[in-house]
């Protein structure tokens, strides 16, 4: 979860792939303290550990099937993952991050092993195009980009080498996956009909951390539940980490998504928070069965209606920065004195010749939606009349801005979903599941030398 004390707008696009994806997941499972999972492991119930893990004998580099995984590429790999999210992670945080971007450069390597086996290729110029792609994502020309991947501990290679895996194994789906997922009409009429009959219904998109508590630790459990909030709450960590690390339900993997379910899905006492939550807003600890969950509302909404946030603006920014080592009465003055400047704004005709009069600058954004904004500022602009400015956000590292509100094109009134996109959705799930079978094999085949 992130926090938005301080929005930053208009920034570079998320990068073309993270390299650690993560697929939606089902409704949290969780296990009493006095159960074990059913497995087919038979792993005795009161085993024994013989010796222990040395940290020391797996270090981030492998050799798969002969190909080699450098600590370099794992070290570009995560340079470029912390720049492009801009996050500053801790020394722990930094080595589960190398932990898992070599776990995605080993499914990357099988990928590209596998598409070559299948002779598939992906040429240099394909490569090229999509490397461009991602340079205007970042709003840079692709001799910039390159500078810019330097300077931030990646290289131009790292990021090559991810968007030939994702052609490879795109590609790979499309010849050997996709022409043999057939959908037929009765199913697709099955789901229209269950959609028809979940019109107006409400839908939560809500994430979970689990603990169980025994009544022995009920106090104990409780005290970790408000200390977890509390670190959420004060952006020491996002809410998905804290799930990842420390959530016991089977959703962890993921973050802790369960995403959209409705209230009738949850257990009654979950259920209960999310129709009174507001979006963004943490609720817990709340006791559910075999222990307590802390929940945070991503999102809602009604099935088959329109979202007044699915409104698409037509946005000017103007934004000035503070000097360095500017006084808490200087930015108060600056601020006044710019937010008297957007208060007299006559439409978005007269922002350029405002800014420039103050010395601001303006950045143009022609298809935003209202649900991508900060939370701070999504009531702000469905309340704005066209050509009236939002009151001046920032902070005094990130200087002063204002959004001038140009346009909008109000959402279309959502109906059913034709026989073809059913169809398409559900052939597009297919194919992700049996690519997930295809990658799971090919790593239970493959053989990894960890160095």
């Amino acid at each position: 979860m992130k926090s938005f004390a301080t929005p930053r707008l208009f920034g570079r696009s998320a990068l073309l792939a993270t390299g650690i994806i993560m697929a939606g997941a089902a409704l949290a499972q969780t296990v009493a303290d006095n159960q074990t999972p059913e497995t087919n492991l038979n792993i005795p119930a009161n085993l024994q550990v013989f010796g222990k893990l040395d940290p020391n004998v797996r270090k981030p580099t492998a050799i798969v099937n002969d190909a080699i995984i450098t600590g370099t590429d794992v070290d570009q790999r995560v340079a470029l993952l912390i720049a492009a999210n801009n996050v500053k992670p801790s020394p722990e945080d930094r080595e589960r991050l190398r932990l898992q971007v070599l776990s995605g450069l080993i499914d990357e390597t099988l990928q590209i092993q596998e598409a070559k086996a299948s002779d598939i290729t992906v040429t240099k110029e394909e490569i090229d195009r999509s490397f461009a792609g991602v340079a205007r994502s970042f709003n840079k020309p692709v001799p910039e980009l390159r500078i810019y991947l330097r300077a931030v501990g990646s290289s131009e290679r790292s990021l090559r080498r991810q968007i030939e895996a994702e052609l490879s194994w795109s590609r790979y789906l499309r010849r050997k996956v996709e022409p043999f997922i057939n959908v037929g009409d009765t199913e697709v009429a099955g789901i229209i009909a269950r959609i028809k009959a979940n019109q107006g219904a409400e839908e939560f998109h809500v994430k979970e951390i689990y603990l169980t508590a025994s009544p022995e630790r009920e106090q104990q459990v409780l005290s970790e539940a408000r200390a977890l909030i509390g670190e959420i709450q004060k952006g020491q960590k996002p809410f998905e980490q804290v799930a990842h690390d420390r959530s016991e339900a089977s959703t962890a993997a993921v973050g802790g998504d369960l995403g959209w379910v409705r209230a009738g899905q949850l257990p009654e006492t979950l259920a209960q928070a999310a129709v009174e939550m507001r979006v963004n807003q943490l609720a817990g600890p709340v006791p559910v069965p075999g222990g307590y969950s802390i929940l945070y509302l991503v999102d809602t909404r009604t099935i088959g209606t329109s979202d007044p946030r699915d409104t698409q603006l037509n946005l000017r920014q103007i934004s000035m920065a503070f000097k360095a080592g500017i006084t808490q009465a200087e930015a108060t003055e600056k601020v006044s004195a710019f937010a008297k400047m957007t208060q007299e704004i006559k439409g978005c005709g007269d922002v350029a010749k405002a800014a420039a009069a103050f010395g601001a600058e303006v950045v143009d954004n022609d298809s935003i939606k209202v649900r991508d904004l900060p939370p701070q500022l999504q009531d702000i602009m469905l309340k704005l009349q066209i050509g009236e400015s939002t009151p001046p956000f920032g902070s005094p590292t990130d200087g002063v801005r204002a959004l001038v509100l140009c346009g909008r094109d109000e959402p279309k009134v959502a109906g059913l979903p034709s026989m073809e996109q059913v169809r398409q959705q559900m052939e597009q799930r297919g194919v992700n599941l049996r690519a997930d079978h295809k990658l799971r094999d090919l790593r239970r085949d493959a053989i990894v030398e960890y160095r």
